[in-house]
């Protein structure tokens, strides 16, 4: 099979993956009195005395914006708003499956991030929670940082989502191999919006390490042009302020330099990085996840030709895939249910520990649950909106 050739088949016929149904079958004069006018005064009237219960008697408590511009989709890059209208659908159809949450795409005709941010201020009252999907960095940074105040979580999923799915993975390939948290060297390969959000979750940087999980013991992190230290010029400000947390002793060099003796590699760059010679260059029973897609920076076979002890990957066909959909969709039905104002990292940490503990069996080819199994957003959601309340985040 072609997938290409069918998934372009597929949207052609349905033209456009998702739709609205009402939840109520308006047949009679009654029933639209109730819906529309003039009853539709009363809920109206309630909520502009009390702004809060318009989580009562609208879709807010139930509905995300999924939110792009199109300047980084997929492994496509900057496609613009229009071409980036599928894959946003496709996002909103796994909210529904895996968290019974109503979700829409955004797509923005926009260039600026002060323009992001302007429109999603303006559309957040019909909304319980934002999805920033797809947006380039480094002004994906700026955009969901300006956006914490606005009353509602703003999730940037690249970042955050990829970092709580690939720490669940960890988690549980460390069991399995024996590793400790505390001892690893982990080199990220990859100095984007995901690189860094892994890098600072992995660290615990965001909650002051204060025991909800046990730090990695040090991060080198890698992008294009080598090792990211303290001696370059060309560092943005995100790389340059990774430097607080990574790299502690100034290593130079190419990534390939920051892999000798390392324990784990997390890829999220380009096919095709690696070679079974790196793999064995890094200390014993090491962990690879390389996370490009469509082609990995190292395929498994040839990582476990080179030694490696655990391998996952994005994709859906090989073992151990690192899927977003592991998490958004249970974080946001739990912030949602907590009626969140924003994602804290105590939030994002129990999501990861809940993705881990979905796992009884674990195995070297089962570290991650598999990303069709329909009860870890349920999971998820409950540890979120549990460390949610415990935090006074929702009401």
């Amino acid at each position: 099979m072609d997938i290409y050739k069918e998934a372009l088949s597929l949207h052609e016929h349905l033209r456009g993956k998702i739709k609205i149904t009402s939840k109520f079958d308006v047949r009679t004069k009654e029933d639209l009195s109730l819906v529309y006018s003039p009853g539709v005064a009363e809920p109206c009237r309630e909520i502009a005395k009390n702004p809060e219960k318009v989580w009562d008697y609208t879709i807010k408590s139930n509905t995300v914006a999924i939110v792009s511009d199109g300047s980084a989709v997929l492994g496509l890059g900057n496609i613009g708003p229009h071409a980036a209208i599928p894959v946003m659908e496709g996002k909103a159809m796994l909210f529904k499956k895996f968290a019974a949450i109503d979700a829409f795409p955004i797509c923005l005709d926009a260039t600026t991030a002060d323009e992001i941010v302007e429109t999603v201020k303006r559309i957040a009252p019909v909304f319980g929670g934002i999805n920033l999907e797809d947006i380039a960095a480094p002004k994906s940074f700026e955009i969901e940082e300006r956006l914490q105040d606005i009353g509602i979580p703003v999730f940037h999923d690249d970042q955050h989502g990829t970092a709580i799915v690939v720490l669940a993975g960890l988690l549980n390939a460390a069991r399995v191999t024996g590793k400790k948290l505390s001892e690893l060297k982990v080199v990220i390969n990859g100095a984007g919006a995901a690189g860094i959000a892994i890098a600072k979750l992995l660290l615990c940087v965001d909650n002051k390490n204060d025991g909800i999980c046990q730090p990695v013991g040090e991060i080198i992190l890698c992008d294009s042009k080598g090792v990211v230290h303290k001696d370059r010029n060309d560092l943005n400000d995100q790389k340059r302020n990774s430097l607080y947390f990574t790299n502690p002793h100034n290593i130079k060099g190419t990534v390939f330099n920051a892999l000798k003796g390392a324990d784990v590699f997390i890829g999220v760059s380009v096919g095709d990085l690696l070679s079974a010679e790196h793999i064995r260059s890094m200390a014993l029973d090491p962990i690879v996840f390389a996370l490009a897609n469509p082609t990995p920076e190292i395929m498994p076979e040839e990582a476990y030709r080179g030694g490696a002890a655990i391998v996952g990957t994005g994709r859906s066909d090989l073992p151990n895939q690192i899927n977003n959909v592991l998490g958004f969709p249970g974080i946001f039905r739990g912030a949602l249910d907590a009626k969140a104002k924003s994602i804290s990292p105590g939030m994002k940490i129990a999501a990861a520990h809940a993705i881990s503990n979905c796992i009884t069996n674990l195995s070297h080819d089962q570290i991650i649950p598999s990303s069709l199994n329909e009860a870890v957003g349920y999971r998820v959601a409950e540890a979120v909106y549990r460390a949610a309340m415990e935090e006074n985040q929702g009401t």
